[in-house]
């Protein structure tokens, strides 16, 4: 892989003014940034799930996982455990992650894996044609629920600081600097970082008037469990509330992999020589 900007030869088939657009760009920046810091494209790993997020994949020249749907953090689990060398990324969508991947989510969290998740969050099934999903709001008309439905949406942000996750955060697809500093940060935490990424999906759920009015940005990030609650829940997905725009809660504590039985009994070096083999067979 020699190219500049992470870009491959696959073609583009999301919709126009799809917030997935300034995800993917954010992503090629942050992780051009990285390599400049001396952490190169061959240690990032990508895992995606399915749906118009999975598409990222195709159109990056990164490795990595094309998993099944709601699996990213498995597959995600497996990687770290074979190699904590490697920076390991998670990109999914909020039904992906939080319906079908729910599970994985939490215990994700629980264990504080040193991954990253971040969840494409359109709040509706676009690849399907526009089902609702747990983010879709209260009275969401879809093409399964064409009378709306009842259903009060999760907040994944109260959700991982109940679970244990140490980097909550929040991004916003039309704030893309802001966006682009909030990925770096996650991927540099150690520990489980969690990025919900507010995005538009201009043809199934079109939220940019809303969030445009209710967004604001949270000053700093907080240790206090308390304080961090309190933020999670200013904004519940309903149509009340403001929606607070980056670092939620960021704390350090005690990494999965450090207490894995199997930590160290394949050493960097031998890792290393597999890899340089592998490549150079492909070759």
């Amino acid at each position: 892989m020699t190219d500049n900007n992470f870009t491959s030869r696959a073609d583009n088939t999301w919709c126009p003014g799809c917030g997935n657009f300034a995800i993917l760009q954010a992503l090629k920046e942050v992780f051009a940034e990285l390599e400049h810091k001396g952490i190169p494209r061959e240690e990032i790993v990508l895992v995606a799930g399915i749906g118009q997020h999975g598409k990222l994949f195709d159109l990056l020249t990164i490795n990595g996982f094309y998993s099944l749907h709601g699996r990213t953090i498995p597959v995600a689990t497996g990687i770290r455990l074979a190699n904590p060398d490697l920076r390991v990324i998670c990109v999914a969508g909020d039904g992906d992650c939080y319906a079908e991947g729910l599970d994985h989510l939490i215990f994700g969290a629980k264990r504080n894996l040193d991954i990253t998740v971040l969840v494409h969050d359109n709040r509706v099934y676009g690849l399907t044609t526009g089902q609702y999903t747990p983010t879709s709001p209260s009275g969401f008309r879809g093409r399964s629920t064409p009378g709306g439905i009842q259903e009060r949406p999760l907040n994944p942000l109260e959700l991982m600081l109940a679970s244990g996750a140490s980097f909550i955060g929040r991004g916003y697809s039309r704030h893309r600097d802001q966006l682009k500093r909030l990925i770096e940060e996650a991927i540099l935490h150690r520990g489980f970082a969690f990025l919900d990424i507010l995005q538009i999906c201009p043809t199934y759920s079109d939220l940019t008037e809303y969030y445009n009015k209710h967004i604001y940005d949270w000053d700093t990030a907080t240790e206090d469990f308390q304080k961090a609650w309190e933020k999670a829940r200013e904004w519940n997905y309903s149509a009340e509330g403001r929606i607070g725009l980056g670092v939620m809660y960021k704390t350090s504590a005690p990494v999965f992999e450090d207490a894995y039985p199997g930590k160290g009994s394949v050493s960097r070096e031998v890792r290393r020589a597999f890899t340089e083999r592998l490549l150079a067979e492909r070759i």
